[in-house]
């Protein structure tokens, strides 16, 4: 039987994240060994190489999406994987940093299938593991790339930090203003998801001691691409199988103005009416009827618009490549993004 596109593209993506999973891992691993105790088992139970008593797992950490990204970037510029492989790790680092404030400013208590570091360790634990592995992520840049190219990748990277940290002060200020539209909800959404994304192709770039035209086209690939990812992850928070996910779909029940909601509510229907009511609640006292509230939300047009928003947003991704037959790796990862379901 021939293998569909869409299957063997979903294969390739997978050999990407595997390959810069298996590149990455043993960076990251001396980089949280270094820490001190209990910084270092947190950091290896968060990643899922330990449980929270030391002993070693089966379970991987996370899907590698932003390294492969950083890896397949440097390899599209003419370099090769490993030139790329410290940059890639300090953005893996730093996007776990953000993962760990992320539940903790969620209330999220699950992450990848297990409790979240927070609720076994302590708030004040889990946010100081998360400064310590925005700290190594320096580190890694500092001691693994040449003197001015790591320059140049600390200052990429510490921007986005600032860029990432503005787009999730907006999205916790959206919990607690009037409504929100569509437009504000992508500016913040650049900010927290495209940001990262964005600075983990033009690192690759970087590293790969490409032109600025050529690094400003992979930092555009990636945002748009990043933003594709939040509004597909969007869906899944409302949609998605926590089965596959290894966490529950929480974001009606803590009625978060993710962009399939935003839309909904904007769509001037008896649906969004209905919505909004629902949303206008204290949810310390009226519990969401979740099941309610997605029906409500797709009977508005706010899952399709999302999905639609998501696919325009990747074809704009792989618009900015300059050369796209010499980026295949980066297309497949392009077109996962789309298609994923965790």
């Amino acid at each position: 039987m021939v293998e569909s596109t869409s299957a063997a593209t979903s294969r390739r993506a997978g050999e990407i994240l595997t390959s810069a999973r298996k590149l990455c891992d043993p960076v990251l691993r001396e980089a949280v060994s270094s820490l001190p105790e209990p910084l270092r088992l947190m950091g290896g139970y968060h990643f899922g190489w330990w449980d929270a008593e030391g002993a070693a797992t089966p379970r991987q950490a996370g899907k590698a999406l932003r390294p492969a990204l950083t890896v397949c970037s440097a390899v599209a510029c003419g370099a090769t994987a490993r030139a790329a492989l410290a940059a890639a790790a300090a953005v893996e680092l730093v996007h776990n940093f953000t993962l760990l404030h992320d539940d903790v400013m969620d209330g999220d208590q699950v992450r990848r299938g297990r409790p979240a570091v927070w609720t076994v360790w302590g708030i004040p634990d889990a946010l100081l593991l998360g400064d310590a592995l925005h700290a190594l992520a320096i580190r890694v840049l500092v001691t693994g790339l040449p003197g001015r190219t790591a320059t140049a990748a600390i200052a990429r990277l510490e921007s986005a930090v600032i860029e990432m940290c503005h787009g999730q002060h907006q999205d916790c200020r959206f919990r607690t203003v009037g409504p929100v539209d569509v437009e504000e909800y992508a500016r913040m959404a650049m900010g927290k998801t495209g940001a990262l994304m964005g600075c983990a192709c033009a690192l690759g770039a970087v590293c790969a001691r490409a032109d600025p035209p050529t690094v400003s086209a992979m930092d555009t690939f990636g945002r748009e691409l990043g933003m594709a990812f939040q509004f597909v992850d969007d869906l899944i928070g409302i949609w998605g199988d926590p089965e596959i996910t290894g966490k529950p779909a929480s974001d009606l029940a803590r009625q978060a103005m993710s962009l399939p909601v935003v839309s909904a509510l904007g769509s001037g229907t008896a649906a969004a009416a209905e919505l909004a009511t629902m949303y206008g609640r204290d949810p310390a006292i009226d519990s969401m009827d979740t099941a309610r509230a997605a029906a409500l939300v797709e009977s508005a047009g706010g899952r399709e618009r999302t999905r639609r928003l998501a696919e325009r947003r990747v074809r704009a991704a792989i618009a900015a490549l300059t050369d796209p037959a010499s980026a295949a790796d980066l297309m497949a990862l392009a077109g996962l993004v789309s298609d994923r379901n965790h």
